[in-house]
């Protein structure tokens, strides 16, 4: 089935390109739910969403892929996280007055930077690279990234709204990559056509296209004269981390005597998780088990 909340990898036959599609409507709702943010908050949030997506489906990990947006600007923290399966979750934060819908970026973040962070599970291993927020839109700032870091000419067309955040991809590889490519003068010249001619076809992409099109669709209305191999999908879904395990972590790491204090103010300890809004709280009980010698946790209540 050819729905929402789905990645796809594709492959021109003739040529050297790759590309990658993804959709989320439901895990994007989701991700949005509770947060109220304003309109151009929300699309820098879905933009950055499938900006991860599709940057986690061109590389290997078994960890986290993190890409976060800082800066001086009212929007000074923007947080998605990738999880093997193309689960993710995210988060955007901004104070005082923001600039009108469709302001460039960097007025937004307030210059500022990019930070890209992959990570294994066991955290064995961590890279990480950093992009200035120079560019007016966050695809073409993305598409610095590729280039810089991976030496592959790629390009990105992103969208988001109230519903849906999407984003399509296109990605030369190196001569050599397709079956019919060779390594001549002759094998590269026709690469850059080809890929220039791919290019031009991708140009012609609307934003209602990208935000309401099926990939299979989508793929054969730009391409529909080329050779293009469509794999079966990948499900994209929005899956927060925190637990009730967590939540006791970090209760504890802040001290018996500082629960204490917070439950004697307010009559009970209230941890709220900033990607969900899901609110973990503890009354006089459950902190006396939770800093008890031999801890029960079991009473702890999630509410949403």
């Amino acid at each position: 089935m050819d729905g929402g909340d789905t990645l796809k990898r594709f492959l021109f036959e003739r040529f050297p390109v790759r590309g990658h599609f993804v959709r989320l409507d439901t895990s994007w709702r989701a991700l949005i739910e509770h947060h109220g943010y304003p309109e151009i908050v929300r699309t820098a949030l879905g933009e950055t969403a499938a900006a991860t997506l599709l940057l986690a489906a061109t590389v290997k990990f078994d960890g986290r892929l993190t890409l976060q947006l800082q800066g001086a600007g009212p929007m000074h923290l923007l947080v998605v996280q990738a999880q093997p399966g193309y689960s993710l979750r995210g988060v955007a934060r901004w104070t005082g007055e923001l600039p009108d819908p469709g302001a460039p970026l960097p007025d937004l973040v307030g210059g500022g930077q990019i930070v890209v962070t992959i990570e294994n599970e066991d955290r064995s291993s961590r890279y990480q690279g950093v992009v200035p927020l120079e560019s007016p839109r966050l695809a073409e700032t993305f598409e610095t990234y590729f280039t810089r870091s991976e030496q592959l000419p790629t390009r990105l067309w992103l969208v988001a709204n109230e519903t849906c955040a999407a984003g399509l991809l296109l990605q030369r590889l190196p001569t050599g990559a397709s079956a019919s490519s060779a390594t001549s003068d002759l094998a590269f010249n026709d690469a850059d056509e080809d890929w220039n001619r791919i290019l031009h076809l991708a140009g012609t992409l609307t934003d209602e296209e990208l935000a309401g099109l099926p990939a299979d669709e989508l793929l054969r209305r730009l391409f529909h004269e080329e050779d293009v191999r469509i794999f079966d999908p990948s499900p994209v879904s929005f899956r927060c981390a925190c637990s009730r395990e967590r939540v006791d972590g970090i209760l504890r790491s802040l001290g018996e005597a500082e629960a204490r204090a917070v439950l004697l103010e307010r009559g009970e300890v209230e941890v709220k998780c900033e990607f969900c809004n899901r609110a973990w709280r503890y009354d006089p009980v459950d902190i006396g088990l939770l800093f008890s010698p031999t801890p029960d946790v079991g009473s702890t209540r999630a509410l949403q």
